[in-house]
């Protein structure tokens, strides 16, 4: 028999994967059943980084102006959040005892897929272009901004040391097995915010109409540092999108198996041979870019 915590969760899961999300608030209810032990567990700590990440993101937090990105938007981080919400729920359902982390390590991990990409954020007076000609050092300046915010919210050194630890698995050569965590338990949980980041942008229902804004992001940030053309890895929004699949196939899974402990396999429901749904729309994305890009190379334009 469930109980209500355990319903309300159903309830809250069972739609399409991430296409459900309206704000912060349907993000805080979600990490308040999946993320507490029990009712009377103390809420300070997620509805402060809730608000928080919030007004960062809206412009009304310090000196930093409001997200103005197309990809890598405010949706995104509420995406992967989601994402990372799902995982922590199956973690503690699937994982023996000893293996998973405790309430507080989970939070820290909710704080950092929160404040992930906060690198893209401009501060007022920085007016020349978007957040995207900072792509290629984000993931420092997400650390930097939120190694200056958890104190704030009372986190001890060692714990942002962890929560930093998993912002930075999130960048293409972020690896949670060489870096170094105070435990595995918090190891496993960078597993899971680089694994949140990676599901929550591909496995979008939005996701294969965004990606001509990503090679718009790569291409502000390929100018910013002085990137030569014949040296940039795409030259067109069609060649971004040619390439996606492959870099499905070649890349993201095989990094979601080794480099991020396959904790993703946990997402399946039931587990462990039921359907995985995060993959189920990921490969229906690629499926949707394989055929426009084949349908775009055909073209007599093309």
């Amino acid at each position: 028999m469930q109980n209500k915590a355990t319903s309300d969760l159903v309830e809250f899961s069972t739609t399409k994967p991430l296409a459900d999300i309206v704000g912060i608030e349907s993000i805080r209810q979600h990490a308040l059943i999946v993320l507490q032990h029990s009712p009377s567990d103390p809420t300070d700590f997620i509805d402060a980084i809730c608000r928080l990440t919030e007004r960062l993101f809206t412009g009304q937090f310090w000196h930093y102006q409001p997200a103005d990105l197309r990809y890598h938007d405010f949706l995104h981080t509420l995406q992967a959040t989601q994402v990372y919400l799902d995982l922590a729920d199956a973690v503690r359902q699937n994982l023996p005892v000893e293996k998973r982390p405790t309430a507080r390590e989970l939070e820290l991990g909710f704080a950092a897929i929160l404040l992930h990409d906060s690198g893209y954020l401009k501060a007022r007076g920085d007016d020349s272009g978007s957040g995207a000609k900072y792509t290629h050092c984000h993931v420092l300046r997400s650390c930097a901004l939120s190694a200056s915010i958890l104190p704030s919210l009372g986190c001890l050194p060692a714990e942002i040391d962890d929560a930093l630890g998993a912002i930075r698995s999130t960048g293409l050569q972020g690896s949670p097995t060489v870096s170094k965590f105070s435990n595995e338990r918090t190891r496993l949980i960078a597993c899971m915010v680089a694994t949140a980041d990676y599901i929550g942008q591909m496995a979008a229902p939005e996701y294969p109409d965004k990606l001509s804004s990503l090679y718009t992001e790569f291409e502000e940030s390929e100018d910013y540092i002085g990137t030569p053309r014949e040296r940039r890895m795409f030259q067109s929004p069609a060649s971004l999108i040619a390439a996606t699949p492959g870099f499905w196939t070649s890349f993201v899974l095989p990094r979601l198996d080794h480099d991020l402990a396959g904790i993703y396999r946990l997402l399946a429901a039931p587990y462990p041979s039921g359907p995985n749904r995060y993959l189920a729309a990921i490969e229906h994305n690629i499926g949707i870019i394989t055929t426009r890009s084949i349908l775009a190379a055909s073209s007599p334009q093309a």
